[in-house]
């Protein structure tokens, strides 16, 4: 037996209880059917089977689920900090427990190759265990003397909260997002994206199995225009944490603007990587590579857009055809594939549509442009070459494994086509110049920007981006800033003078 045909078996293992049961909405501690009755089915993007199906939430649902968080809060909150902190450690043991499940079942749900997703369970489990860290000093504060007074600064959960996650890497976004709101006190209305449900339920069974009390985390699943509108705009969800497409981000922003409601929104990308001449351009060429096809492309922070310098152009582009033609794509339990399937029909006929816009465009198809099989969502990993930056190639995310390359001449030539998009989340430099790396990330126009270095994510750093990429930052304790609120107490010290009027 294959590795791949091993893969399978304990896969249909796996499933065997969803396909059985189907997927339902988990509120106040219970599975529940959506109110309605309602359900859809999920296809694996792998060759477009029914997974299983799903409870279809709708605004009942959202209202029974609001409610729950509602009723649970005061007990979470003002439950103490260390016990708190041992419910959260456990679920990352539960986590680390059923990591293969997890890894398996997100390859089959979201097309994601097995050798990305073996590793995205254990960095969820990470999430949860680094803010149970910090639960003890999260609501920590500053005491401020001033003349007469001492002023003594702490933070409070800020209620109940809706968490939105995007389908591309759902079960370690929903870590990232839902462990610090635990840490912090809020409680959760969970609405996963439509495309991939299955982790978000074995993450929610893992929470209450690790002793979290009903109602803490609630789980909707349904579809954005039904389940999700009524999550942002209902009075009880103090904020929303949302993942996805600047489009959907600001409309969210919309739905939630009766209620005031506090919003972290991390939104799209169309990120350059600048190579310059004097970088080290073996170790570019590899970064250039993975942080555009591995995920599938399929990643907010993807460098979908290589801005070469004119020197090195030929040389490069040459070798990145090369490695581009040489990447594996297949099965995504099979160890061996480096790119899966696209998600769905959908996703998958707006990025393959990019093929014949490029033509148009005037690009060179350098490398890819074609699909691949008459079954399952797959495509050939995409090089656009001889492209400026005003093609809808260069300033449309299309999110798959696909990379536009734009040569440029100077420094202030590069500066200005990487800040000339509407999008601001990333930026990736490379050089041996010290001087330059410290003008050039000066004036880039990202949240967040690595120097001779592909993405590498750190719990403590400030993780979200600027322009259309989003409002707001995750990650450390910024996460306790969005998911708490700041109170300021003043003490006297003593009589001091107070005004009187009316005397």
């Amino acid at each position: 037996m294959t590795e791949l045909s091993a893969n399978i078996t304990k896969l249909t293992g796996y499933l065997e209880r969803f396909r059985r049961d189907g997927i339902l909405n988990l509120i106040a501690g219970e599975s529940r059917p959506a109110l309605s009755g309602a359900a859809f089915n999920t296809l694996s993007p792998t060759d477009e089977s029914v997974i299983c199906s799903v409870a279809r939430g709708g605004a009942a649902d959202i209202d029974a689920a609001a409610q729950a968080a509602k009723d649970a809060f005061p007990a979470w909150r003002d439950m103490p900090a260390l016990q708190r902190k041992k419910i959260l450690i456990r679920i990352a043991e539960g986590i680390e427990a059923r990591a293969e499940e997890i890894a398996f079942c997100e390859c089959w749900d979201t097309g994601q190759a097995l050798r990305f997703m073996s590793k995205a369970a254990l960095r969820g489990a990470e999430n949860f265990r680094y803010f149970a860290d910090q639960v003890t000093a999260a609501r920590d504060g500053k005491t401020l003397q001033s003349p007469g007074l001492m002023n003594v600064t702490t933070r409070v959960p800020i209620g109940p909260v809706g968490v939105i996650t995007p389908w591309n890497t759902p079960f370690m976004l929903s870590t990232w997002k839902i462990a610090p709101a635990l840490a912090a006190g809020c409680t959760v209305v969970h609405k996963p994206a439509e495309f991939s449900p299955l982790t978000a339920r074995i993450l929610a069974e893992i929470a209450h199995q690790a002793g979290l009390p009903a109602g803490v985390w609630n789980l909707v699943n349904g579809f954005g225009d039904e389940a999700g509108k009524h999550l942002t705009e209902h009075p009880a969800i103090k904020a929303i944490a949302f993942v996805g497409e600047s489009r959907t981000g600001s409309l969210i922003t919309k739905q939630g603007a009766d209620t005031l409601k506090r919003m972290h929104l991390e939104l799209g990308g169309k990120n350059p990587v600048v190579v310059f001449d004097d970088a080290d351009l073996e170790r570019a060429l590899d970064a250039v590579i993975f942080m555009i096809y591995s995920i599938n492309g399929e990643r907010c922070t993807s460098s979908s857009r290589l801005l070469i310098q004119e020197t090195i152009a030929e040389e490069f582009q040459a070798r990145l055809v090369e490695r581009v033609n040489r990447i594996r794509v297949g099965h995504p339990l099979d160890p061996k594939t480096e790119i899966g399937p696209l998600i769905a029909q959908e996703h998958f006929d707006k990025v393959t549509s990019y093929f014949e816009i490029a033509k148009q465009d005037g690009a060179t198809i350098a490398a890819g442009g074609e699909r691949l099989g008459s079954s399952g969502y797959f495509v050939q990993p995409t090089l656009f070459t001889n492209a400026d930056n005003k093609m809808r190639i260069a300033q449309e995310e299309i999110f798959g494994p696909v990379l536009t390359a734009i040569t440029f001449t100077t420094e202030e030539e590069a500066l200005e086509v990487a800040n000339d998009s509407k999008y601001g989340l990333t930026a990736y430099l490379w050089t041996n110049d010290l001087t330059r790396a410290l003008r050039v990330t000066t004036h880039l126009e990202a949240g967040m920007i690595w120097v001779n270095s592909e993405n590498v994510r750190h719990l403590p750093t400030p993780f979200g981006g600027i322009k259309s990429s989003g409002i707001g930052r995750d990650g450390g304790d910024w996460s306790f800033d969005f998911y708490m609120e700041q109170k300021h107490i003043g003490f006297a010290l003593g009589q001091h003078k107070i005004p009187r009027l009316g005397v």
